[in-house]
């Protein structure tokens, strides 16, 4: 006989999800995490995440960030945590913006999106934009695509939360804990670790960047990319309100594909900076290699270009830097599937550099997969089989 009914390896942002959601529902739970999380050394950290409810990466995406908005706001009443902060996503699109096709039909593919899905949007002129925020730096030819219900989550604390809710609910965390092999026989799963053996009738893989490592089998399907985010610091302080004021960005600003970036109110108080990041996948990296020190060149390369004209407001000071990894598939979309030779073992690897905002509703997948192999939600496009 197994010892659990599920074992949940990696406990960010998808795992601790699952933890929770399995948990909750009276399933008899194994967590496991190589470090205490929330840390630093993976994807589920940084302060702040985008969520928006029309994404662009397509409209099946739609119902899972709906529904974790839902549960983000149960676990907060619950934890006594503050994850979800509604202030707005404005996605400005200038100049021919990622270029003309790209740039045109990125946003009117939102536009149709928040029609017909009945997501409160508006679309902006370059002279509304200025007028509700003064803090951007506009060249005058910027459409714009605001929604209204979307904004930030506190990723630290949503990890937490759900982990502290696991444990209320019975479920065993084993942090510190590195997983060195699992195998599937016979229905049963046995989990190896640098600590122990454990077995479960169900398996639930969410390492996030580690994915390559516990699949090695389908390791070319997954690349992991080293992403900078930036705080610069406020030049003048008694302009702080203007910039906590802002909703979070998507900012198209040029002709290039490396002329867009994105960014967050300032949350941390006058001295706190505004963060601001942009996504690169030019090289790979693994969550053991990746050079976490960010260079002054480094910094000062991201002032020039993605700061100094659209936030004349901003310093070229770094106020403080982190990495962070983003884990991509070839067509940018999750894998939400079974192990293509064990119906008992689930893999999740949604990331792709726009994971978190449905996390909480893919724990909730996760655990509805697990328990009846089936889920509320359509996954159907998250397979291996595209691959």
């Amino acid at each position: 006989m197994s010892e659990y009914g599920a074992i949940v390896i990696g406990l960010g942002a998808m795992g601790s999800a699952t933890a929770y959601q399995l948990a909750k529902a009276g399933v008899k739970v194994l967590g496991i995490d190589q470090f205490n999380p929330p840390h630093k050394r993976g994807s589920s950290h940084g302060e702040t995440r985008i969520t928006r409810l029309a994404t662009s990466e397509g409209e099946e995406y739609v119902p899972l960030v709906k529904r974790s908005h839902e549960l983000w706001r149960e676990i907060e009443k619950d934890s006594g945590l503050d994850i979800l902060e509604q202030t707005g996503v404005l996605i400005m699109v200038g100049g021919t913006g990622f270029g003309q096709s790209r740039g045109k039909d990125f946003l009117e593919n939102l536009y149709e999106l928040a029609e017909k899905n009945n997501i409160k949007h508006e679309k902006l002129s370059t002279g509304q934009i200025r007028e509700r925020f003064p803090a951007f730096n506009l060249t005058g030819d910027e459409q714009g695509y605001y929604e209204y219900e979307s904004g930030f989550v506190r990723p630290e604390n949503a990890v937490q939360a759900q982990l502290d809710l696991a444990n209320k609910y019975g479920a065993s965390l084993n942090l510190n804990e590195k997983v060195l092999s699992y195998d599937s026989v016979d229905g049963l799963v046995t989990v190896t670790t640098d600590k122990g053996t454990y077995t479960a009738d169900k398996l639930i893989i969410t390492s996030g960047s580690w994915i390559k490592d516990l699949l090695p089998e389908k390791a070319t399907v997954f690349s992991v990319h080293r992403q900078v985010l930036h705080w610069f610091d406020i030049a003048d302080k008694n302009d702080y309100q203007q910039f906590r004021d802002l909703p979070v960005f998507i900012w198209a600003f040029g002709n290039g594909l490396n002329d867009g970036f994105y960014g967050f109110p300032a949350i941390a108080g006058p001295s706190g900076g505004v963060k601001v990041a942009n996504a690169v996948y030019e090289t790979q990296t693994t969550p053991d290699e990746i050079d976490r020190e960010v260079p002054d060149s480094e910094i000062q390369a991201m002032y020039e270009h993605y700061v100094a004209r659209q936030f004349p407001g901003l310093t070229s000071r770094s106020v403080k830097t982190a990495t962070c990894l983003y884990t991509n598939t070839p067509d940018g979309k999750f894998v939400i599937d079974f192990h293509p030779q064990h119906k008992n073992i689930i893999i999740a690897s949604p990331c792709s550099g726009h994971g978190f905002k449905h996390s909480a509703a893919i724990g909730e997948v996760l655990a509805q997969l697990t328990q009846t192999g089936t889920s509320n939600i359509d996954i159907s496009k998250f397979s291996f089989a595209r691959f």
